[in-house]
């Protein structure tokens, strides 16, 4: 299996049953399996093949925030133990339990549930949001976990890093976009722990609707949490896979599913923060979404993706470059 040898993971765990696995789809940058010796039953998550980049696949931060988050009661996967060791499958990886639950990837699937499920499914996903907003870092382990001072500033200049990083053609306005947003940055509140990558298709949902688990938790830190929140909304507004024979649709366009008006007021209340000036934070938003494809643009362009579904990712970069410049003009 690319990317994962399982006799070798075997021999590490000493296990006496053979392992089998299959890779997770949907994944555009950590890869996850699905590893399992017949009774018990883990997620592997390991960097990618080839290109990356620098922090960003760090897996002793991602195992280190989920055994806080899961101890402090959030749902989040419990992780079982972490292997710096690179000899032993080619790069660090951490295995953590399995969750079950249903990933809506598909606009087909969001469809079949119907308006009033729909709703609630994504009234569900923000108030996750806003419970782990509602965690204090110090007092679930996560103190040092990231420097809230400065993040918004630190963020601008980093993903302008990581998209030199990532170049392998030139996109229309991007520059222009990193511009503007450094020139008005907001100093932002006291800061929570955030996800980085918070999205409809990062979560486990269970029959009853209810999030069983966040999942990639690779971009988290202490930081402000308003990134979080139009990150989210920036989410809910972009194309889906269509499922068996429809188009590219975005969740937002699913009967059912609340403006982003109403997703904005949902966080609000629940979290008690002022959401009513978020236009830099779409735009900074859609950029740093922006900088994400064109980095997993660049691995496939390279043959370093591993699955499906990645020739496309490309041609979402422009059109996430014109949102955010929408984003600081006020729409």
């Amino acid at each position: 299996m690319r990317g994962l040898d399982l006799e070798r993971l075997r021999a590490y765990l000493k296990s006496e049953r053979e392992l089998t696995g299959r890779m997770f789809a949907g994944g555009r940058s950590n890869l996850t399996y699905a590893v399992t010796d017949g009774e018990q039953r883990w997620v592997l998550r390991r960097p990618p093949l080839g290109h990356v980049l620098p922090t960003a696949h760090d897996m002793a931060r991602e195992h280190r925030v989920l055994e806080a988050l899961s101890k402090a009661g959030f749902p989040a996967p419990r992780p079982v133990l972490l292997c710096t060791d690179t000899e032993v499958i080619g790069a660090p990886f951490y295995l953590m339990e399995h969750v079950d639950g249903t990933i809506y990837r598909d606009i087909a699937a969001l469809e079949a549930l119907g308006p009033d499920q729909m709703r609630a499914l994504t009234l569900s996903l923000v108030d996750t949001l806003a419970d782990l907003h509602a965690l204090d870092p110090a007092a679930i382990g996560l103190e040092g976990f990231g420097r809230p001072e400065g993040f918004n500033q630190r963020q601008v200049v980093r993903w302008k890093k990581q998209l030199d990083a990532s170049r392998s053609r030139e996109v229309a306005g991007i520059e222009e976009l990193h511009a503007r947003l450094a020139v008005d940055i907001p100093a932002g509140g006291p800061g929570t722990v955030v996800h980085g990558d918070f999205r409809l298709d990062n979560v486990l949902i269970g029959d009853a609707l209810q999030v069983n688990a966040v999942l990639d938790w690779e971009m988290s830190t202490l930081g402000d949490p308003l990134s979080d929140v139009a990150l989210m909304l920036i989410y809910a507004d972009l194309p889906l896979n269509p499922g068996a024979g429809g188009r590219p649709t975005a969740p937002l366009r699913v009967p059912g599913h609340p403006s982003l008006a109403e997703l904005g007021a949902r966080y609000a209340e629940r979290s008690r923060r002022d959401v009513s000036d978020l236009h830099w934070y779409v735009g900074f938003a859609a950029f740093k979404l922006a900088v994400i494809l064109e980095g997993v643009h660049y691995r496939y362009v390279q043959g370093q993706t591993v699955g499906e579904g990645f020739e496309s990712i490309g041609q979402m970069v422009g059109p996430l470059v014109m949102r955010g410049h929408e984003a600081l003009e006020g729409h």
